[in-house]
C-alpha cells in the first residue's frame, strides 16, 4: 500500500537514515497489522526534549519534555476499523490523513539506555504506541484499555524482524 510517511527532523544529521528506517518499518506494519485496507498520510515530527516540550506545553498544556505526543485527525474505535473509508479520505489526494507525532529522540535514547536495548528498538516501539493512539487506542486507565493498547503494541513489534533483537 502507498503510504505517504512525511518524516521532519529538527536536527540529528547521523541517525537519521537508520531512525527514518524504523519509523517507516513500524508505521507500515501497525497500518498492516490494524487491517488498515486504504492509503493513509501520517507526518512525524523527530525533535529533542526541548522541542517536544515546546509542543507539549502548546498542545496539552504540560510545560515538560515527554517520549512521545499523538494527534489523531478522527476518533477511530480501536481493532476495529471503519469498513468505508470514503468519508475519511482528503478528496484531493485520496489519502485518509490519520494525524501527526511527535518523538523526542533524546528521550528516546535515554529510555533505551534504561531499558538496556537499542535506540532503534525504542523509536520503534514509541512509533507504534502513537500510531495505535491514532488508530483509536489508549490507556487513560490502568485496566482493560491500557492492556490492549499493550497487548497490541508488543504484538506488532514482534512481527518486525529484529525490532526485539537488542
Amino acid at each position: 500500500m502507498n503510504h505517504r510517511i512525511n518524516i521532519v527532523f529538527a536536527q540529528f544529521g547521523l541517525q537519521k537514515f537508520t531512525i527514518q528506517s524504523i519509523i517507516r518499518k513500524c508505521i507500515r506494519r501497525t497500518l498492516e497489522e490494524e487491517r488498515i485496507s486504504v492509503p493513509c498520510e501520517i507526518n512525524v515530527l523527530v525533535t529533542d526534549d526541548p522541542g517536544i516540550q515546546v509542543v507539549n506545553r502548546e498542545s496539552r498544556q504540560q510545560d515538560k519534555p515527554t517520549d512521545v505526543l499523538s494527534f489523531p485527525m478522527f476518533s477511530l474505535e480501536p481493532g476495529n476499523p471503519p469498513t468505508d473509508w470514503r468519508e475519511y479520505q482528503d478528496p484531493e489526494t485520496g489519502l485518509v490523513p490519520l494525524g501527526d507525532m511527535c518523538i523526542s529522540l533524546e528521550r528516546a535514547v535515554a529510555q533505551a539506555q534504561e531499558f538496556g536495548h537499542s535506540t532503534r528498538r525504542e523509536v520503534g516501539y514509541l512509533t507504534i504506541h502513537s500510531m495505535l493512539h491514532l488508530l483509536g487506542y489508549d490507556h487513560l486507565d490502568e485496566g482493560p484499555q491500557k492492556a490492549q493498547m499493550r497487548a497490541r503494541e508488543e504484538a506488532i513489534a514482534a512481527s518486525i524482524p529484529n525490532m526485539s533483537r537488542d
